[in-house]
């Protein structure tokens, strides 16, 4: 009942509200984020109008080139390549994996980027510079914990025998960068709680994450 009341308000074209503000200004009732929980309420991919949403995101948002999905982009330029996040990439591939499109080349490409641009630095290292580290936010010298969660959250959901060596590689690096963080510490002094948002339990998950998420992904 909830997925087809959530899909009676979809416009045609596949989207929520308007086209365009299918992130930011309209935060958590977007064309995002009615994707995304339609997929933690495990919607069928078989329903046109959820391949018509998965599509409508992949030319708006998704940045073809690089595999990214950016907050900003239209039909036109695509998604928008300073303005792609990991923590959207992620929701992003895992969405459309949950929805029936794992075999997608489109979402093939997102396992590419995330593989090959997640970073995963603790604050020793100077921070990384070039596409697409453009966001001090997201990557700085410390590694943004919503990527790392959302990145492990998608690679986890590829079946284990699909999962290239790129893959279990990036899952090895962010399973350790969870551990070292003991889920919700600082890993350079542990006695301080990196984060209390990450101890406020909640559903669905949305931009957040908190310790019983990660737990589950593990």
């Amino acid at each position: 009942m909830m997925i087809e009341k959530i899909l009676s308000r979809q416009k045609p074209g596949g989207y929520w509200y308007e086209p365009e503000n299918f992130y930011v200004y309209t935060k958590y009732k977007g064309t995002v984020w009615t994707v995304i929980l339609l997929a933690e309420l495990r919607a069928s991919g078989e329903d046109k109008r959820i391949r018509d949403a998965c599509e409508f995101l992949l030319t708006w948002s998704q940045h073809r080139e690089s595999g990214g999905f950016a907050f900003r982009g239209n039909p036109e330029n695509d998604g928008e390549a300073d303005r792609i996040i990991p923590c959207l990439t992620g929701n992003m591939v895992f969405s459309l994996i949950r929805l029936g499109m794992l075999e997608d080349p489109q979402v093939q490409k997102g396992f590419d980027w995330i593989t090959r641009y997640q970073s995963f630095d603790d604050g020793e290292c100077r921070a990384p510079r070039g596409f697409p580290y453009h966001s001090e936010h997201c990557w700085g010298r410390h590694t943004c914990m919503n990527g790392v969660v959302t990145t492990l959250r998608v690679l986890a959901e590829i079946p284990a025998h699909r999962r290239s060596p790129q893959v279990r590689q990036t899952i090895i690096q962010a399973v350790e960068f969870i551990l070292i963080h003991r889920f919700f510490q600082r890993s350079h002094d542990p006695s301080q709680v990196a984060d209390p948002y990450w101890l406020k339990l909640g559903w669905p998950h949305m931009a957040n994450i908190d310790i019983l998420e990660m737990l589950a992904i593990l």
